[in-house]
C-alpha cells in the first residue's frame, strides 16, 4: 500500500487511545482519522487532552491525518452559533493535532421537504465554517452522508461548484445507501476529491468489507489514483460499534448485515485487509 497514504477511524477497533495506537501499528497504517476517544467525541474532550493524544501518538510514530467531527451533523433548523463554536474549538484542537482536514457534513434536511427550499441557508453555513478557517492551513472537506443535503452527487457537485474552497471527501458507501450510483457520482466529482473514505455496501445499504458490495472501490481506487489521489481513510462499521447513533439522524440505522465479527479488533483487521487485497 505505499502508493497511497493509509489511515483510518480506529475507534471503531477500540474506544481507548492505547487500543487505537495498538490497531494502527498492529496494521500498518500511516494515522488516524480521528473522532472518539476515550468515550469521548474529540470536540467534548479539552485542550489539554488533545495536547496529550498527539504527545502520544507521536511517540509511536503515529500522526493524526484528519479530524472526523461530527460539524453539520444538525438540522439545518437549528441554531448554528453554538455550532460554530464548536467549529471554533475543533480547529483549533486540529491545530494542536497537527491535522491537515477537518471533515464535516452539510446539515440535515427535513425528511418531507425539497432539499432546494434549503440550499441557500446550507451554503450559507458552510460558508461560515469556511470563513472561520481562513488562515489555518487546515482544509475543510465535506462528506456525502444520507440524510443531509449532500446526500447525492448532484448535490454535492452543487456544493462544490460554489464552495471551491471546501474539500471533498467521497464515501462510496454512503452513495449506495443514498440509491446513487458510485461510478456516475465518480465522473461528477472526482476532481474534485481531495480523499477517499473506503467503506463499502450491498444495494440494499448493509456495510460489507471493501470489494465485496456495489460500491466499485476497486474501480474507484484506480480512477483516485491516476488523479494523483493518495489519502485513504479506512471506515470499517462491519459492526456497530460505541458511538454510531450519535452520527445519525433519528429513524436512521446502518444495517450491518452478513459480515460479522467476534470482537471490533477482528473487524477492523478484516477491514485493512480487504483494502490492501484490492490494492
Amino acid at each position: 500500500m505505499s502508493q497511497f497514504i493509509i489511515n483510518a477511524f480506529a475507534d471503531e477497533s477500540d474506544g481507548k487511545l492505547a487500543g487505537q495506537i495498538d490497531a494502527l501499528k498492529r496494521n500498518r497504517l500511516s494515522g488516524l482519522e480521528i473522532r472518539g476517544v476515550d468515550g469521548k467525541n474529540i470536540a467534548d474532550t479539552s485542550l489539554e487532552k488533545v495536547k496529550d493524544i498527539s504527545a502520544q501518538l507521536a511517540d509511536n510514530g503515529l500522526n493524526v491525518w484528519s479530524v472526523g467531527s461530527r460539524l453539520g451533523k444538525i438540522k439545518i433548523t437549528d441554531d448554528f452559533a453554538p455550532h460554530l463554536e464548536e467549529f471554533k474549538r475543533t480547529l483549533e484542537f486540529a491545530s494542536v493535532l497537527g491535522a491537515g482536514y477537518i471533515r464535516l457534513f452539510s446539515f440535515y434536511i427535513p425528511k418531507s421537504d425539497d432539499p432546494g427550499i434549503y440550499a441557500d441557508e446550507v451554503m450559507e453555513r458552510l460558508s461560515r465554517f469556511i470563513e472561520s478557517a481562513n488562515g489555518s492551513n487546515i482544509k475543510l472537506c465535506h462528506e456525502n452522508e444520507k440524510g443531509i443535503y449532500g446526500d447525492i452527487a448532484s448535490r454535492c457537485l452543487e456544493i462544490h461548484t460554489k464552495l471551491p474552497q471546501l474539500g471533498c471527501i467521497f464515501d462510496p458507501a454512503n452513495y449506495i445507501q443514498c440509491g446513487q450510483d458510485t461510478l456516475e457520482a465518480w465522473d461528477m466529482l472526482g476532481h474534485y476529491v481531495t480523499y477517499m473514505h473506503i467503506k463499502d455496501a450491498l444495494p440494499n445499504g448493509s456495510v460489507v468489507p471493501a470489494g465485496k458490495g456495489a460500491g466499485n472501490i476497486k474501480i474507484l481506487i484506480e480512477k483516485y489514483k491516476a488523479n494523483g489521489g493518495k489519502g485513504l481513510t479506512i471506515e470499517p462499521h462491519l459492526t456497530v460499534f460505541s458511538g454510531l447513533s450519535e452520527l445519525e439522524r433519528d429513524g436512521d440505522k446502518s444495517l450491518v448485515g452478513e459480515y460479522r465479527y467476534s470482537s471490533k479488533e477482528a473487524a477492523f483487521d478484516v477491514a485493512v485487509s480487504a483494502l490492501r487485497e484490492l490494492i
